[in-house]
């Protein structure tokens, strides 16, 4: 209030007061327009809350304009000739060994096994199999049961990469074998149960295929 008080106390100096046309009130006749024009802006508050106020309240004489949040760069990844020039998805040749991935294999069979409930004798298997459809397949042992190419024919493996349209298989020679999905029929044993993998219905991604709904089909075309 003081500050107010001060600035009320001033008189406008005759420069300004002939280039805005005004007079400068006396201080008596300053004081009683401010007390008017706080009662009236503040009703229902009385004279000490609003001498309070006045003390304490924070007046804001310059507005800052809020600072435009810039958009975050999302990191760029490699694109597709990138990652074939630095081979990211080729395994090396001092890796292609069947002992290597026989502790995958142990795992991916604890996980389809917690996946499928145990897989018990009297489980249901349409249940079974939508189940499979959305799994992953990485460490299960595929055996190439046809195929339009009779050569692929008999083939077993550890799977090691699935891609969208390849199977990546370590057999037991330490051979790396890359098998096509299209128009081939593959058997995974998972305990006492034996399923078949139409590669024609898995031509996806395993990230795609985890949130693809699948029709279930008993024959394929070869």
């Amino acid at each position: 209030m003081a500050v107010m008080q001060y600035v009320l106390d001033s008189r406008i100096p005759s420069k300004e007061s002939a280039l805005l046309g005004v007079e400068s009130s006396n201080s008596t006749k300053a004081e009683a327009f401010t007390q008017a024009f706080l009662k009236n802006s503040f009703p229902q508050m009385k004279d000490e809350a609003i001498e309070t106020m006045m003390l304490h309240k924070a007046v804001v004489l310059e507005f800052k304009r809020p600072k435009k949040k810039g958009k975050k760069r999302k990191a760029k990844g490699l694109n597709a000739k990138e990652r074939r020039r630095l081979k990211i998805f080729q395994l090396k040749p001092e890796h292609q060994k069947y002992e290597l991935f026989l502790p995958l294999h142990e795992l991916w069979k604890q996980y389809i096994e917690d996946l499928c409930n145990g897989l018990k004798p009297g489980s249901n298997p349409q249940m079974i199999q939508q189940k499979l459809l959305k799994a992953d397949f990485h460490g299960a042992i595929l055996t190439v049961v046809r195929s339009k190419c009779p050569s692929y024919v008999g083939l077993t493996g550890i799977l090691v990469q699935e891609m969208k349209h390849i199977f990546k298989i370590i057999t037991k020679e330490d051979k790396l074998k890359v098998i096509p999905k299209r128009n081939s029929v593959f058997s995974v044993e998972i305990g006492d149960f034996v399923t078949h993998i139409y590669g024609s219905t898995f031509e996806l991604r395993s990230s795609e295929r985890s949130a693809k709904k699948f029709k279930v089909k008993g024959t394929i075309d070869l």
